[in-house]
């Protein structure tokens, strides 16, 4: 666990500091081998050298990104698209539920297995 990442996420208000740690967990178990580290100032989370996940903390929400991410469908009010649609991304509010097992296999299915 990167230093850096780990005083990202301990300087967010309480619940988004739960909602970042379980994420991170999340990824370190959906994907073994990845590292991690702070890259314009946001926790990135890398397999092979290549981007495989972002996390980013904002005024009001945590936001999940993962790269690659081209065949995974949008879902309305779950599952939003960036750029051109190689980046999906999902937004997390104070007192939402977040289904962290969706979020492992949409990260498990735009990684390279190991």
């Amino acid at each position: 666990m990167n230093d850096e990442v780990t005083r990202y996420i301990d300087g967010a208000a309480p619940w988004q500091t739960a909602v970042c740690e379980k994420l991170r967990l999340m990824v370190h178990e959906t994907v073994p081998e990845v590292e991690e580290q702070l890259q314009y100032g946001k926790p990135h989370f890398l397999q092979n050298g290549d981007h495989a996940a972002v996390i980013a903390v904002a005024r009001n929400k945590v936001s999940f990104m993962v790269f690659n991410a081209t065949e995974i469908p949008v879902v309305k009010g779950f599952v939003r698209a960036l750029g051109k649609g190689d980046r999906k991304c999902v937004d997390i509010a104070e007192g939402q539920e977040v289904d962290y097992a969706a979020l492992a296999d949409i990260l498990r299915k735009t990684t390279i297995a190991p």
